[in-house]
């Protein structure tokens, strides 16, 4: 973690969520009251799999990047990498995966948009062979 240092505490390994995750990441919730927000933070080359969040209306996410690199990804398009100050929102309905980059930590705070009847649906993991691919 040589030069990392993010703004939230890191909080314990993200065990809870760990079967949707190649890698280690770590969960601190920072808010469970009016809008969920917890603080994510990944290893270097950890990333979650594929993912929908679904809701009748509303809904989606919004990742606010805090420390180090990373990627987002919509199904279908190209990677994007991320850096600390980088906003990132997601609508429902997308399919996407988000993570640390090979050789970097990162960190980000996972805000969830209220929405009327919000699920999230787990996919397959990113592959390795397409994540081998980013720099």
């Amino acid at each position: 973690m040589d030069g990392f240092q993010d703004i939230f505490p890191r909080g314990g390994e993200n065990t809870a969520f760990a079967r949707y995750f190649v890698g280690q990441s770590y969960l601190n919730m920072l808010s469970r009251e009016q809008v969920v927000i917890g603080n994510v933070t990944f290893e270097p080359g950890c990333r979650n799999n594929w993912h929908i969040h679904h809701a009748k209306s509303g809904g989606g996410q919004i990742l606010l990047c805090t420390a180090g690199r990373g990627y987002y990804q919509e199904w279908g398009r190209p990677a994007r990498e991320l850096h600390p100050g980088d906003v990132v929102n997601i609508p429902a309905g997308v399919k996407h995966w988000h993570g640390a980059a090979p050789d970097s930590w990162f960190s980000h705070l996972a805000v969830e948009v209220p929405g009327e009847e919000t699920e999230n649906e787990w996919c397959e993991p990113v592959s390795d062979a397409d994540y081998s691919k980013l720099k």
